[in-house]
């Protein structure tokens, strides 16, 4: 689809000329007369980039306000401002507030194309960014035959042809967000917009803006995103982040599927599905106080819980094999060889948990382009020691405080543990490779209280 371009002056000589010059290449033209006309163009579709006259007819600064509200909007919007009484401070104010260019009347149509063309090259570049974004992260599957992972993505398939509320608990960098995109994905409303806002990078003064968008008596309108995800999905990403306040108002509008805008009238019935999701532990949350309860029960119709990577070690070669060939699709590269039998990942804890092994996998391939000299699993074992170091160094102290049997029985369990998860839970490879006989390594696991793994 060519760019549009939106041109404000009140002129009608000069936006003819303006309009006239920028149609001539090939460029799509929308036109605005005056303050409130331009208004109108705005809320009805957001231009690729705009054209506007400091001086409307509403005032000495109302394009400034112009551009202000299109910024709100969207801040990638490109906006160059003109004006046929410019000053330095004008031009300094219109900068400051994000204008991407400003021209002083006259100016030549060299000028003016010179700036609109940059302009238009700066939005299609982002545009395909995001594009490419966009379509590389909806492209990576939920990966994993653990059972809790199997349970997940049986549960997905099943609420494909629900409209159930979902929240997913589990810590941070374990996949929530891909499960949510994965659910509306499979979704009646796959079509339809799927919009995120995270609770935890809110301001706190402005969730309910955010959220339920604002209009004055300026007709200025601001969206929401309750309105952005219309007839598709909202994800509501650490939501037990917004206050108190803010949650009462969401419960309504659960209850009535409607709300008003901020400093709004008007009631705005709603079509959206909510997911929410949260790292912290909810019931502990609720019972705080720092989350009420009966939202809790009206967005929780169907539990999701992620576990972390630690707790499900079994799926890690899978992991590393699958972003090891998504990866280098991605960069046009080939696979770095990575040896998925390296004790180092079942013995590693995994803060970051798949986020953090996917940081890694994507580290070492791009590390291992055209260098035959680098040793993968030592860029392995050197990223995750480094960050394993102190944890190891403080198990290692609190091995040293322990008479000798708890020492060696503590050695013993974790060896152990650690033999189990780097064979991915088969007791008959661990037994043989520890040289123990499988019923001997059944009982010295029982008397070590090390449970099944699997």
């Amino acid at each position: 689809m060519a760019n549009e371009i939106l041109v404000v002056d009140d002129n009608s000589d000069i936006r003819a000329l303006i309009a006239g010059i920028l149609k001539d290449e090939g460029l799509n033209v929308r036109e605005a007369a005056n303050f409130d006309q331009a208004i109108d163009e705005i809320n009805k579709k957001l231009p690729d980039t705009a054209v506007i006259d400091v001086k409307l007819d509403k005032g000495d600064n109302d394009g400034i306000e112009l551009l202000s509200h299109i910024k709100s909007k969207d801040d990638d919007i490109p906006v160059i401002m003109i004006s046929g009484h410019a000053n330095v401070q004008m031009a300094v104010d219109s900068l400051k507030l994000g204008a991407f260019e400003f021209m002083q009347k006259p100016f030549s149509s060299e000028r003016l194309l010179n700036f609109v063309k940059r302009a238009l090259e700066n939005v299609n570049l982002k545009k395909d960014k995001g594009a490419l974004e966009n379509k590389l992260f909806n492209s990576f599957d939920i990966i994993g035959e653990s059972q809790p992972m199997q349970k997940i993505k049986s549960l997905i398939l099943k609420l494909a042809s629900t409209e159930s509320r979902v929240f997913i608990s589990g810590p941070t960098g374990s996949g929530k967000e891909l499960v949510a995109r994965q659910i509306h994905k499979k979704s009646s409303r796959a079509k339809k917009p799927f919009e995120v806002v995270n609770g935890a990078l809110l301001d706190p003064e402005k969730y309910e803006l955010e959220l339920f968008g604002s209009e004055n008596t300026s007709n200025f309108i601001n969206y929401g995103f309750l309105e952005k995800a219309k007839d598709g999905t909202l994800l509501i990403d650490e939501i037990t982040e917004i206050p108190l306040d803010t949650q009462a108002k969401i419960l309504r509008v659960l209850i009535d599927q409607k709300f008003k805008r901020v400093n709004g009238t008007r009631q705005i019935n709603t079509n959206v599905r909510i997911i929410s999701t949260s790292s912290k532990i909810i019931r502990e949350e609720v019972d705080k106080g720092n989350f009420r309860e009966d939202l809790y029960h009206r967005l929780s119709v169907v539990p999701i819980t992620i576990p972390p990577l630690k707790d499900r070690i079994d799926d890690i070669p899978l992991l590393i094999k699958y972003f090891s060939k998504k990866i280098s699709e991605i960069n046009g590269i080939n696979e770095a060889k990575i040896n998925t039998e390296l004790d180092f990942f079942y013995k590693y804890k995994w803060p970051g948990n798949v986020r953090e092994l996917r940081n890694l996998v994507e580290r070492i391939t791009i590390l291992s382009v055209n260098d035959s000299a680098i040793d993968t699993n030592t860029l392995i074992q050197d990223s995750i020691t480094q960050k394993s170091k102190k944890s190891t160094v403080d198990e290692s102290d609190n091995v040293l405080s322990y008479p000798l049997k708890e020492a060696r029985e503590k050695f013993e369990k974790d060896y152990l543990t650690s033999q189990i998860r780097k064979h991915r839970g088969n007791i008959s490879k661990t037994a043989e490779f520890v040289g123990m006989e499988r019923s001997a390594l059944h009982r010295k696991l029982k008397t070590l209280g090390i449970k099944d793994l699997n």
